[in-house]
């Protein structure tokens, strides 16, 4: 493709499904993580499920990222008005209502004084806690790749990558998850026919394609084991690469229609990213002080079920009710209409920005469009 600027796709009304899959497995991932690691220091110990959390550390995060940039394209070119409502407005809705939803009852037991709790809530806004910074940064995503659009793309996507490997910390949560995430989102974004085309590829040789994500998946875990993931270059790399076997993956699933429940997951992963921190601790709480489950991996994939599952489950008894503000963004939170009724959130949202990209055909060959 040409390095001038990402190749835009016309729209149908088609939700392209091995998306959904690939989130769906994202979502999964990252509240199985947070998940067994609350389990893990509750108990001061190290579970059974550890060592699948460690192996997917180096595409979690990446893959997620990766999706979220594939449907930039369609929408980077609309006025800032537009844009800004429906790549930042709509996050910084969900932010701000879930940092006060999370942050309210955390604050209050830690410092029951009221200054104390808006000072914190203040400082919230600059210095996301727990899981919400994904939130955030997706509108600053949003609007450096559209500010960055007429910049050479190798040139970003150079920087983007020296950053990754650059391993910065700073202390602010912000800026050094941008430093090492950005190239992600802007690689889903600027290589999104690729991307799709190697779904596409998955599709027609499974067979192949499940000989090489078996490789992947030994190589992925023995860098992992020999404590090679996280050295500068190597964790690029096995980020990329474990993103390609998560799309790979979906479209083997999304081709043969198994694991149908993981799809409607990855058709809600926004509502469950938001909510899941609830429902996850309530469940650790219950279990470890009841002493139901004495094994600490089996408690970790029923607290992981729970803060899945709830958040789901709230989402759909929450539609149409005055509940609805929750996972919905009101009218009034809008900067301009919705411009399509069948996704009134936004085509970049992570939950719905995967309908309408007719994905499939620009990777057949001439004879079969």
């Amino acid at each position: 493709m040409p390095w001038t600027k990402a190749t835009p796709i016309s729209r149908t009304t088609e939700r392209v499904d091995w998306v959904d899959y690939a989130k769906g497995w994202c979502i999964i991932l990252v509240v199985m993580m947070h998940s067994t690691l609350g389990v893990e220091e509750a108990l001061d110990g190290v579970t059974w499920l550890h060592g699948f959390i460690d192996w997917a550390r180096p595409f979690r995060m990446p893959d997620f990222f990766l999706v979220a940039g594939l449907f930039l394209s369609r929408t980077i070119n609309r006025p800032w008005r537009d844009y800004l409502d429906r790549k930042v407005l709509h996050f910084v809705y969900f932010f701000v209502l879930w940092t006060l939803i999370q942050g309210l009852p955390k604050f209050a037991l830690a410092d029951g004084d009221p200054f104390s709790i808006l000072g914190s809530l203040a400082f919230a806004m600059i210095e996301p806690f727990g899981t919400l910074w994904f939130i955030y940064l997706l509108p600053i995503f949003f609007v450096t790749t559209k500010l960055l659009r007429r910049t050479p793309p190798e040139a970003v996507l150079l920087v983007a990558a020296a950053l990754q490997i650059s391993n910065l910390y700073t202390g602010s949560t912000v800026i050094d998850e941008f430093a090492g995430r950005f190239v992600y989102f802007y690689a889903g974004y600027l290589f999104a026919p690729q991307v799709f085309c190697l779904a596409e590829k998955a599709r027609r040789n499974m067979g192949r394609t499940a000989v090489v994500i078996g490789a992947w998946a030994v190589i992925n875990g023995l860098a992992v084991d020999m404590g090679y993931a996280a050295l500068p270059g190597v964790s690029l790399m096995l980020g990329f690469v474990g993103a390609a076997a998560v799309v790979s993956t979906s479209a083997m699933l999304a081709q043969t229609r198994a694991l149908a429940p993981l799809r409607r997951l990855g058709g809600q992963s926004l509502a469950i990213y938001l909510a899941f921190f609830l429902p996850m601790a309530a469940a650790r709480t219950v279990l470890l002080k009841t002493g139901l489950v004495p094994d600490g991996g089996a408690t970790a994939l029923i607290v992981t079920a729970a803060g899945v599952l709830v958040p789901t489950f709230v989402r759909t008894a929450a539609r149409g009710t005055v509940f609805a503000f929750l996972f919905e963004r009101p009218s009034w939170m809008r900067a301009s209409p919705p411009k399509d009724p069948a996704s009134p959130a936004g085509a970049a949202s992570p939950e719905s920005a995967n309908d309408g990209w007719p994905m499939r055909r620009i990777c057949l060959p001439s004879a079969e469009r």
